[in-house]
């Protein structure tokens, strides 16, 4: 007789993070998350405490994925700072193109709906969204890019990246998505430009 088959925690928090993702925090109920991860309500609440524990679990593993990608991204051009800002635009593309994921960045839409989120996983979500503008910050400093210069242009930068993640949900093409990346890294190159030429 075959053994009944072992719960796999990482299974089932990657399941609970794409129903969050795509419903939200607060149309995400014990019951839709359970029948995602396999769970009944006992073995959900045993294993994982309650719905806002688990998800600052799925917070932290999606800014753990994304924010690695994004620093390779910032990291893999150190000599061309346009390259490097492509490709921290190319993986944001790459996700909303992914067809195994929902469109949209939940960092972002926690964010939005941080009044209706518990307090610990509002403050989360905010730390996450800050941690975008420093990283784009420190990759800027390592190209000799002055520190004023660096933060506002990061505030751009990630203020544009953002507004992928809300336009990925409407009807614009990918396209449209593709040339809004683009738009944003030539301004952001010719700010910076404009700043070196005028200290």
């Amino acid at each position: 007789m075959a053994g009944k088959k072992a719960f796999d925690a990482d299974v089932a928090v990657e399941a609970a993070m794409l129903v969050f993702w795509e419903r939200g925090y607060a149309d995400s109920s014990i019951d839709v998350l359970g029948a995602a991860m396999g769970l009944g309500r006992s073995s959900f609440y045993n294993a994982f405490g309650d719905k806002a524990t688990l998800f600052q679990r799925c917070l932290a593993r999606y800014g753990s994925r994304y924010g690695e990608r994004y620093e390779q991204a910032l990291g893999s051009q150190t000599a061309d700072v346009r390259a490097a800002l492509t490709s921290f635009f190319d993986v944001t593309l790459e996700r909303i193109a992914d067809p195994d994921v929902p469109r949209g960045c939940l960092v972002a839409q926690s964010v939005i709906a941080s009044p209706t989120l518990p307090a610990s996983a509002a403050a989360q979500a905010d730390a996450l969204l800050g941690s975008q503008r420093k990283r784009i910050t420190t990759a800027l400093l390592g190209a000799g890019v002055a520190a004023s210069t660096a933060d506002d242009v990061a505030l751009q930068l990630a203020a544009a990246n953002q507004s992928l993640a809300v336009l990925s949900r409407t009807s614009l093409s990918t396209e449209g998505l593709e040339a809004v990346a683009r738009a944003a890294v030539s301004a952001a190159m010719t700010e910076l430009r404009s700043r070196r030429l005028n200290p």
